[in-house]
């Protein structure tokens, strides 16, 4: 089984833009891992880091751990997690990457094939990979939204959003749950796994109750 670290980070500026806190991350990372058999030995934070450059603690032991052949890859759950600037990808792909595996979770990133690292060399030449992705997340979330407008069951707003003088608006908190669950059941994480690790990370349901599979499932339904 090969050994990976997992490597989040969040700062004040990026945290509001992407959603992804620190919970978050280490849930999605801790789900790759499960499906994918591999043997990850240690989340490696840099918390209040700006993504703006390499000289992070964190990012730092990462580079470290490689050199000295410590591990096999490093999983994160965004690329631009890592870094946002195509110049310092470049050399960590030259000093580090050349060594280790690295795993995207949401880019399905998998630089331990060719075809993985004709993905990854493809997204670092597009530049504005990550506004169109931002642009796809709005794109969704409106169309949820039109959806869910229909749906008024028993006058009750549905998991992700509330009632705002009439009228459905997203609930900020329970989509980055919703988010969560969507993307963890694509990895084939199952209903009661995903369940666990919610209540693990402490989020509760729509009337503040533990989740369960049954509730997951509901969740899932809804916005489908």
């Amino acid at each position: 089984m090969k050994k990976v670290v997992g490597y989040i980070r969040v700062s004040t500026e990026t945290q509001a833009e992407s959603g992804l806190g620190l919970a978050d991350q280490e849930m999605k990372i801790r789900g790759y891992c499960q499906i994918y058999d591999l043997e990850l030995v240690e989340i490696i934070i840099d918390a209040g880091a700006s993504a703006k450059s390499l000289n992070r603690d964190g990012i730092q032991r990462v580079v470290e751990m490689s050199a000295l052949g410590e591990i096999d890859g490093i999983v994160i759950a965004k690329l631009d997690r890592l870094t946002r600037k195509m110049t310092d990808l470049h050399q960590l792909l030259d000093s580090v990457f050349s060594k280790v595996e690295l795993h995207s979770v949401a880019e399905k990133v998998d630089t331990s094939s060719a075809a993985g690292r004709l993905v990854l060399n493809v997204l670092m030449s597009v530049a504005e990979w990550e506004r169109e992705a931002i642009g796809e997340r709005t794109s969704a979330a409106l169309q949820t939204k039109k959806k869910l407008a229909k749906r008024k069951i028993n006058g009750r707003a549905p998991y992700g959003w509330q009632w705002s003088e009439g009228e459905l608006v997203k609930n900020e908190g329970e989509q980055e749950v919703i988010k969560l669950i969507t993307e963890l059941r694509e990895l084939g994480v199952t209903l009661a796994a995903i369940a666990q690790n919610l209540n693990d990370a402490g989020y509760i349901t729509k009337r503040n109750g533990k989740w369960t599979a049954t509730t997951v499932r509901r969740t899932l339904k809804a916005i489908a």
